[in-house]
Formats: C-alpha cells, structure tokens, sequence
C-alpha cells in the first residue's frame, strides 16, 4: 500500500469524481484509476461505487477513509519533523478565526510566515469560537483566534489573551439612531437587533450584559456568518454589537459608542498535545514561546 494510493482515494473522496480528483492531483485520470484498482485489489474490496453519474464510498471506503487520512497526516508529521531537524518548517498549518478577529492582523502574520517558511502550507478557516475550539481540541486544526465574553476563557485548550475591546453599536446611516453620538442598554434594548445564534461564544457577552441590566431585547434576526449579520445592519434591518476594531473596517456603517457596553476577550488558542514544526513557528511570530 503506498502513500500516493492513500492520497488518490482521499481525493476522489473529497471531490466525488475521478477526473476531478486526477486534476486536483495533477495526474491523468487513467494513472490515479489504475492506481486504485491496484488498491483494491491488494484490499480485497471496492472502495468506491462507480456509476455514469456520481461516484460515492462503498462501505469499505468509507472504513478506509479516516485511517488513510491519519497515515498521511502521520507521514506528513514525520517528514515535518525531519525537516526541523534541519532548520527547516514544512507541513501543514491549520488556522481557524472568526470574522471579527481584530487584536492580530492576519494577512500580515500569515504573509510573514509565508516569507520565512515558504515550504510550510497554510489552510485557513472561519467558523464560531465555540466549533474553532472543539476543533483545536480534537486536533482538526492547530491554531484558532476567537472571541468570547471576558468572564470565560477556553477550555482544554492552552491560550493567551491578546486583548479586551468593548462593543459599539453597529447602525446604518438612516437609522434613527445614527444621530446620536453615544447611547446605553437601556435605550438599545427598545431597537431590533441583528446577531449570531443564540448560545454561541460570539453573542454571548451581549446576552450576559443585557440580562445583568435586567433588560431584555429582541433579536429579531439571528446570522451565523458575521459577514451577512453587517449586510442585514446596512440594510436597516437592525443594531449589531460589534468590536470596534471590527466596525472601523465596515464601509457605510456608523458605529456608536454604549457607555455600559459589554467586553469581548480576544484569544489565541492551540492544542495541548505536542505541536507540529509549523504551529511552533506560527505561535512564535506571534511572540508565543513553547508552552
């Protein structure tokens, strides 16, 4: 069984076709079929049902699926280690950030590392706080940049905060609000509001403020991509709570200070276990020695 077979079927996998698998690998569709049906055959089973319209994981694929990945991130992780050894990072960098992420510039850091490390590969990935930090737990990915109220910090994770920003109100030009040069919960708790969905990290310091106030607000409408939650405030269909590093960043937005805002923490987060060559040299261009 070699490690280019393991690769091929992944590909096939992730793309469900064999002639986009062949171009994502840079082979002709002819060599990576034969090199399957080599596979197969030394397995005894096939690995992919194949019909004029789709291609899909028999139940054996998908048995061999996952444990093909490990022996590629393990071979990877080897190849990585004996890299450092020598001087050199290479392998796999997974990041994952939320949108909104404002205490670290990340093209720059990214363009940095890119520089000094041009062998290493980076992925990079948005999301939640709450599933970025499940992922580094599981170790999915290696690096995560969240946000979450000022009274939490990750867990089982290791972490360090990288700095506190208290929320402004986010507002379209036209709305009622955009007068007002300063305003606080209890005036904000009348509008309607746009946010993420309810018990998710990035929601919950406001959530926490209001209800400590002993207010309540409706939400009328809940986006899971922080992107489209600016998109239905430019609209006029809301407030938002944001960072205000964030919102500076938001073309047509006018943005208003709270006077009693809730704070958002910031944090940089990694796995526990022992890191890959990439992930050291991510955290310390950040200025984060081994742990």
């Amino acid at each position: 069984m070699e490690l280019q077979q393991m690769r091929y079927v992944i590909a096939v996998a992730e793309m469900n076709s064999f002639t986009k698998a062949a171009q994502r690998c840079l082979v002709v569709q002819s060599a990576l079929s034969h090199q399957i049906a080599r596979l197969e055959k030394e397995l005894g089973a096939r690995l992919f049902e194949r019909t004029s319209r789709r291609v899909r994981l028999t139940p054996a694929g998908a048995a061999f699926l996952p444990a093909a990945r490990q022996c590629l991130d393990a071979a990877e992780r080897a190849a990585a280690e004996v890299a450092a050894a020598v001087g050199e990072v290479r392998g796999r960098l997974a990041v994952g950030l939320i949108p909104s992420v404002a205490a670290v510039d990340i093209p720059a850091v990214l363009r940095e590392f890119h520089r000094r490390h041009p062998k290493a590969r980076i992925s990079l990935g948005v999301g939640a706080s709450d599933e970025l930090a499940e992922q580094v737990r599981q170790g999915d990915i290696e690096v995560a940049f969240l946000g979450v109220p000022v009274t939490a910090r990750p867990r089982g994770v290791m972490a360090r905060k990288l700095a506190e920003e208290r929320l402004v109100a986010v507002v379209s030009p036209d709305h009622p609000l955009a007068e007002e040069t300063s305003v606080d919960l209890r005036r904000l708790s009348s509008e309607v509001f746009v946010d993420l969905p309810a018990k998710t990290a990035g929601r919950a310091q406001s959530d926490l403020a209001f209800t400590a106030a002993g207010l309540t607000r409706e939400v009328a409408f809940e986006v899971t991509n922080a992107d489209y939650l600016t998109r239905l405030v430019g609209a006029g269909l809301g407030v938002a709570l944001l960072p205000p590093t964030y919102a500076e960043g938001l073309a047509g937005m006018t943005t208003i200070e709270v006077t009693d805002a809730p704070s958002r923490a910031e944090y940089v987060i990694w796995g526990r276990e022992s890191r890959a060559p990439a992930a050291n040299a991510f955290l310390e261009l950040l200025g984060i020695e081994e742990e």
